[in-house]
């Protein structure tokens, strides 16, 4: 590998870590069931927090809320996937390679 490539390896590796860093510190929060539950993740989709309201807890529709839970829980990965991939994303873009146009 030329130095060139080298340096633009090592220059890209720097900002993805910086980017990764900077995911961390970035909270996504969503809710279902009209804000019975809520979640809140960071852009590397570590759950921070899960809140539900004591009015959904019913031992007798135990299905609802884990529906809810589930609904909330997939919406914030969703949510923090697409975050990353926009912050991410666009780092390899400038990295240019032999015979790449």
């Amino acid at each position: 590998m030329n130095k060139f490539l080298f340096r633009q390896a090592q220059e890209l590796q720097a900002k993805l870590a910086k980017a990764q860093e900077e995911l961390k510190d970035i909270t996504i929060e969503v809710s279902s069931g009209g804000g019975a539950v809520r979640v809140v993740m960071n852009g590397q989709q570590e759950v921070h927090s899960v809140s539900i309201a004591p009015e959904v807890v019913n031992a007798e529709d135990v299905e609802m809320l884990q529906d809810l839970v589930m609904t909330a829980m997939n919406e914030a990965i969703k949510k923090s996937q697409e975050l990353a991939a926009s912050r991410l994303g666009g780092l390899a873009s400038g990295l240019k390679l032999p015979g790449m146009p």
